[in-house]
């Protein structure tokens, strides 16, 4: 092909290579479910668009200065699709401005960031290339427009994205109101025109604490005093009045693990038996409700019973604002509070949010030590993390409250061969393969942990709470996902495999067993509240304790998404909860939930943003 033959100028061209680039992305290397026609074409339509707005800016730019503009525009607009893509493959979500702010997390990523990048991404730069070799061709390229024809070329960006706009309101009217899914926004308006509208969101959140004053706080109260589920203790108030409690935050563990086995081998033989045990209470209904913080979004469920923000981790963006966090009431009642993770202080800004929330100590990676037999994948593996805290453990003052945070079984799964005691599962998804033997490897490690436990005498005084904070393997496997369940990953499957692990070990307890409440980790703390006899009648929370007789009966999503008792709900789609199908007309059988849903969510967004708990008086 001769390019100087080419009619075309180059802006146009530019406009179509990487409009057409775009949309190969959004339909071939995101993940994202296409439901109807008018979802499909806008979703051809929204990246031309968008290409074409940003690439005719250069028509009022002198020939030289619009072949520099294309050729820049296509590189850092190329990094910022690329920048998303590598994202998604980890996380199913998009890049937001707060996660920008989390940067420094990325250092420790190590190899797991290796894995997100893949040999065909590399054609991703052709149109960078096309572009860049056309725009050496200034006087065959370049457009010497009359004014009157750069504002028509310029209009008619306008009216594409006014048209696009037009359509995503008709797909999925109020789009921009109940914005908590950004897979529809990016759907429906483009990467890029989601990136300025998650700009103008992050300036409009920013304004928030600023003019926000005592009078907000007043309906959140009422709706959280009088809405939450019960709020008089339940039968298993004290139950563990006075005992130590050891919280074991396990990475990334879903209940698709419990109970499984790769070729005749179960994979978690350990934690199998115990859910068994007469010792040990297990609410196979679950679910993690974390967001882009992750391991750190459920933490702060966990410490505060309120939601995590729709961008970003409040780890990161809101740490010094005012809370009543469980380690600081816990402080209150004589408990010494501590963290054990052997990572670094700073990730997830955890070395300034646990001094605000009342954590007495941080045993962060400068207490351990780690060498090239005892370290693989994010670090520290948990058989040596366990053992190695033991020491501190016994230094504490009872009663305490300790939280363990595992590595071992993080993305990308890595574990050496000789440690690995299960074979790899057999799919096309190697992070689905490999996640059953660092699982494997966790569940020995807990099994380790409690004969330490009981070895240095701290078992029979304490209460034992196994969580898997969020889930491990993302929308982006579910094929594979749905090969090892035998069934298809549909939407009400999606969130069926948010289930996580949730186990409450009372040594000397002759009760347990497996309970199906619908729970989650909004629940956490009233729950280990009640169990250990504290009330404290001022506090406000989202959550329910989980042996409550009366409860609210639903969890929420950050994405809107719900589990109720009856149903579930998710991208416009309402199930039945036990059976999975569809229940029509969806409005009336999920929409009263709903309206609770986006209540709460958006309740627990003003008191985050507008700092609201500075304004309350706990006491």
């Amino acid at each position: 092909m001769q390019f100087n033959k080419l009619s075309s100028p180059l802006f146009v061209v530019a406009s179509f290579l990487f409009g057409l680039k775009t949309y190969f992305v959004y339909r071939f290397m995101f993940d994202m479910t296409i439901e109807n026609l008018m979802q499909e074409f806008i979703l051809f339509v929204n990246p031309l668009a968008s290409a074409y707005l940003v690439f005719a800016i250069s028509v009022w730019l002198k020939p030289k200065n619009q072949m520099k503009y294309l050729r820049w525009t296509a590189v850092i607009g190329t990094i910022i699709i690329y920048l998303n893509l590598v994202f998604y493959r980890n996380f199913t979500d998009f890049i937001t401005i707060p996660v920008l702010f989390q940067g420094n997390n990325a250092v420790d990523l190590g190899s797991s960031l290796l894995t997100l990048i893949h040999w065909e991404d590399v054609f991703l730069i052709l149109d960078v290339i096309i572009v860049w070799i056309l725009s050496k061709k200034t006087d065959e390229m370049a457009v010497r427009f009359t004014k009157h024809a750069k504002i028509a070329a310029t209009a008619v960006t306008f009216l594409l994205l006014a048209g696009n706009v037009v359509l995503a309101e008709i797909e999925r009217p109020m789009l921009f109101v109940r914005a908590f899914d950004r897979e529809y926004l990016v759907k429906n308006i483009g990467i890029y025109n989601y990136h300025i509208y998650d700009a103008t969101m992050h300036t409009k959140t920013k304004a928030q604490r600023v003019f926000a004053d005592d009078s907000q706080i007043g309906d959140i109260e009422s709706y959280m005093k009088n809405e939450t589920g019960s709020k008089d203790p339940s039968d298993m108030f004290g139950a563990a009045e006075g005992k130590n409690v050891i919280f074991v935050s396990i990475e990334s563990f879903q209940n698709y693990l419990i109970d499984s086995e790769i070729n005749g081998t179960e994979t978690t033989p350990f934690l199998n038996d115990l859910k068994e045990g007469k010792e040990t209470i297990w609410f196979e209904n679950f679910y993690h409700q974390t967001a882009q913080g992750k391991t750190s979004d459920s933490e702060f469920i966990v410490e505060n019973s309120l939601y995590p923000l729709d961008r970003g981790a409040v780890y990161f963006t809101h740490a010094q604002n005012d809370y009543h966090a469980l380690p600081e009431i816990l402080n209150r009642n004589e408990y010494e509070t501590s963290v054990f993770h052997a990572n670094n202080k700073s990730f997830w800004n955890r070395d300034v949010m646990y001094d605000n929330i009342g954590y007495d100590e941080f045993y962060g990676d400068e207490s351990y030590e780690e060498t090239p037999e005892n370290s693989f994948g994010w670090g520290l593996e948990d058989k040596a993390f366990f053992e190695q805290s033991i020491p501190y453990l016994k230094e504490q003052d009872q009663p305490f409250y300790s939280k363990f945070i595992t590595l071992t079984h993080h993305f990308p799964f890595e574990l050496p061969e000789d440690k690995a005691n299960i074979d790899k599962y057999d799919s096309g998804s190697t992070t689905l393969n490999d996640s059953f033997q660092t699982a494997r490897y966790t569940d020995e490690a807990v099994e380790e942990f409690f004969e330490e436990l009981k070895e240095a005498g701290l078992y029979e005084e304490s209460i034992i709470v196994l969580m898997g904070d969020h889930y491990g393997i993302s929308e982006f496997h579910n094929k594979a996902m749905g090969e090892f369940i035998g069934k298809e990953i549909d939407g009400y499957e999606h969130i069926q495999q948010q289930r996580v692990p949730f186990m409450i070990h009372i040594p000397g307890y002759e009760d347990g067993g497996v309970r199906d409440e619908v729970v989650g980790q909004i629940d956490v703390k009233p729950t280990l509240l009640n169990l250990l006899g504290i009330e404290d009648k001022n506090d406000l929370t989202f959550g329910t304790d989980m042996f409550a007789d009366e409860r609210k009966g639903f969890i929420a999503m950050r994405d809107g998404s719900f589990v109720s008792d009856e149903h579930i709900s998710t991208d416009g789609v309402c199930y039945e909860r036990e059976s999975g199908e569809e229940v029509e007309p969806e409005e009336e059988a999920c929409a009263p939930v709903r309206e609770k849903v986006d209540k709460e969510l958006q309740y627990s967004n003003d008191i985050i943003y507008g700092d609201l708990f500075r304004f309350y008086d706990f006491d």
